[in-house]
């Protein structure tokens, strides 16, 4: 079983693009919508929520776990990742943990033919410098342009991102990508590939957004090609079964609207 974890709906997106390149598998989703969004809280709260959450996924079945948040990627991975799979007396050390910023980091560095890339997130992604330090790594000469977006995030799972306050919002949030002339853009929240439009539109054809649902997807299919003795560990049966801590009516309404996934069985957990 493929396991994913997201603080709401925004791995939804994710998940949406893994399940149609990769049916074949069983997939488990969490979305944290009762303590959402996580973008404002301190590294010691994302960390914690992350690790309670990758603990019950792992408990479910979940032989890989993909923490589907950029923020939970950027703060919580790597520490988490120590945890379960490199300590001694872990019990899950058979088991993996991946991230969404890194094949996101490849492919945007592939991307930019003029080294000036842009990244949006939430105030904890940008404020951890990931992005910076892992585009930097990959490839020299970069030049990295960052901008918290924090309310896009609350007009999203609101489901006001389409109202006109949003798009004046954002279009102010993308004036120093504009200003820099980054000709790549990393949306570097899941939550904001529902407004991949928008940000195209805003933009322009001559800079490159990238679509992490689809890079992550395309990642994972390599991953496990390379990773026989994981892919073959992983359950199949197209089994699919979903969890919020928030309100499931309501995040079974997302679901069809924004992420196309219809007649699924959402069940409310508070962990």
């Amino acid at each position: 079983m493929i396991g994913f974890f997201d603080s709401g709906y925004g791995g939804l997106t994710v998940a949406k693009e893994i399940i149609k390149t990769l049916p074949q598998y069983d997939y488990l989703y969490f979305g944290d919508n009762e303590r959402a969004p996580y973008g404002g809280r301190s590294k010691e709260r994302i960390t914690t929520f992350t690790d309670e959450i990758v603990q019950f996924l792992f408990e479910k079945g979940a032989r890989l776990v993909i923490i589907a948040c950029f923020t939970s990627s950027a703060l919580a991975l790597r520490e988490l990742q120590e945890k379960y799979l490199r300590n001694p007396n872990s019990k899950y050390r058979d088991r993996k943990i991946l991230g969404v910023i890194k094949p996101v980091v490849e492919a945007a560095a592939n991307a930019s033919k003029t080294g000036r890339i842009g990244v949006v997130g939430t105030r904890a992604t940008v404020d951890s410098n990931t992005f910076e330090v892992e585009l930097k790594a990959q490839k020299n000469g970069l030049t990295i342009t960052q901008q918290a977006c924090p309310l896009l995030v609350p007009f999203i799972e609101e489901h006001w991102h389409k109202k006109p306050e949003a798009l004046s919002i954002l279009k102010k949030y993308l004036r120093p990508m504009k200003s820099h002339n980054v000709d790549t853009l990393i949306l570097g929240c899941t939550h904001y590939q529902l407004m991949l439009k928008d940000f195209e539109r805003i933009m322009g054809r001559r800079v490159k957004v990238l679509n992490p649902g689809k890079i992550v997807a395309e990642s994972l299919v390599e991953y496990l090609a390379r990773h026989p003795e994981i892919e073959t560990q992983i359950s199949r049966g197209g089994k699919r079964q979903f969890f919020t801590s928030g309100n499931a009516e309501k995040f079974g309404e997302f679901m069809k609207s924004f992420a196309q996934m219809d007649g699924e069985r959402v069940q409310e957990l508070h962990i």
